[in-house]
């Protein structure tokens, strides 16, 4: 699935943009904009009711055997990674690579001189001390965002051409139609590796019962958050926009949430996640083509919520306790780290930094919840597939005005296309003397 995920984010991005024009892309933009920020404020403050109802933190760190390093990283230097991974330099290499700040240690050797005279610190004349710095790096991943930018505006390229761009447009048709036909052979095996990733994990577990009662309320917590917010929100959001039955258009989706169960990546599970809309859903192209791709880079309700549950776990474990302001901006840094965070698993630890660091709580608490992680991991990422998908069902029923009027016969949900007679009725002599022929039929 991973292997075509780089071709299936450019070819679904830039074939839909390709066959919108701009003003029909940038109303869905809009509204697909809205729709990712109304969710994702609504997941944050699902989170926080959720964690101060049931107090998961209550208690002291003494059931906490043991904590994990966690790397730490600037918050400023997080949101500029975003933002230069956003124009990569080079695209092959945006597509194995993306940018992200590393840190390195140096000495810097200082001398002192007081009134011309060298200042001597131990018998010596030089003051050394051990800083870290900000270096540029990269880690191993597919850079979505820098991909998704360049064919958005690769894609309004071709679609400004008109007829010089249409063998480009061609080319980038049968290439997707090729990458879903090779995900429709790839969906016969998946079950077997999904048991498998599993199952792995659970088998790296040392010892399930000694997570602790505080872990374990935080685990109940997160998840109680997470279906709450996936079973009523996410649907009761669906059926007002589109008084459809959202059960329905679930169940077409179980194949993508079972593969982000077992993968824990939305941006893996993308393939999957296009085949489910368009084909079990029938859910248009050139909505899901467009909207998926952007939200499963920047849409994430199950992150924000997770990282307002955790930062607020945080704090009661530590004896904090949050005034209205603080609990506020918590809300507003979760809903901005969430875009920030990759489609990749346990991305959200390294947003988490961003969020405690924003009501000055200890960075190095996150090791408390990193044993339970990979398993919260993955009920985030279904929640943040599943708001994807319906994203894209409601962006596709608010846009069905502009989708008709730019070549109806593609809208595939909304137009079905009117087959064509294989044949024409011939008529006879005698029967055109009493009546007359149809235009249509030919006479003998």
């Amino acid at each position: 699935i991973k292997s075509v995920l780089c071709p299936t984010v450019i070819t679904k991005h830039i074939t839909s943009v390709a066959a919108l024009d701009g003003r029909a892309s940038g109303k869905m933009g809009m509204r697909a904009v809205l729709y990712y920020t109304t969710t994702t404020i609504i997941a944050v403050i699902m989170g926080i009711v959720v964690v101060l109802t049931i107090r998961p933190g209550k208690g002291t760190k003494d059931e906490f055997s043991k904590s994990q390093k966690v790397e730490q990283v600037s918050p400023a230097d997080a949101f500029l990674d975003l933002i230069r991974n956003m124009f990569p330099p080079n695209l092959v290499e945006a597509c194995t690579r993306q940018y992200k700040t590393q840190y390195a240690k140096r000495i810097v050797h200082v001398t002192m001189t007081v009134n011309d005279t060298i200042f001597t610190l131990n018998g010596s004349k030089e003051i050394t001390r051990e800083e870290t710095i900000p270096v540029p790096g990269s880690v191993n991943g597919i850079n979505a965002l820098g991909l998704v930018v360049f064919s958005l505006c690769f894609g309004l390229i071709i679609g400004s051409m008109r007829e010089q761009g249409q063998p480009l447009r061609d080319f980038f048709d049968c290439l997707n139609e090729a990458i879903m036909r090779l995900v429709a052979i790839i969906m016969w095996y998946a079950p077997i590796g999904i048991l498998f990733l599993i199952a792995g994990k659970i088998v790296e577990m040392d010892d399930i019962s000694a997570m602790g009662s505080q872990l374990g309320m935080y685990t109940v917590t997160v998840i109680c958050g997470l279906l709450i917010h996936a079973t009523i929100v996410l649907p009761l959001l669906y059926f007002i926009v589109t008084k459809k039955n959202p059960i329905v258009f679930i169940c077409g989706l179980l194949q993508a949430l079972v593969t982000a169960l077992g993968t824990s990546s939305s941006s893996a599970t993308l393939p999957i996640t296009f085949k489910c809309l368009e084909e079990n859903n029938k859910v248009d192209k050139r909505v899901t083509r467009f909207v998926l791709p952007v939200g499963a880079t920047i849409n994430m309700d199950g992150t924000a919520l997770y990282e307002a549950i955790a930062a607020i776990f945080i704090a009661q474990v530590n004896g904090y306790n949050l005034n209205f302001g603080q609990i506020l901006t918590i809300s507003i840094t979760a809903t901005a780290a969430s875009i920030g965070a990759a489609g990749i698993p346990q991305a959200g630890l390294v947003t988490m930094i961003i969020v405690l660091t924003s009501v000055g709580l200890p960075t190095d608490d996150i090791s408390l919840i990193i044993a339970v992680d990979w398993f919260l991991d993955r009920f985030r990422t279904v929640t943040n597939v599943l708001g994807d998908s319906i994203g894209a069902g409601i962006v596709e029923h608010l846009s069905r005005h502009e989708l008709l009027k730019k070549d109806p016969e593609l809208c595939s949900s909304v137009v079905e296309e009117v087959p064509k007679k294989s044949y024409h009725r011939v008529c006879q002599e005698n029967e055109c003397e009493n009546q007359v022929c149809p235009d249509s039929e030919t006479k003998m």
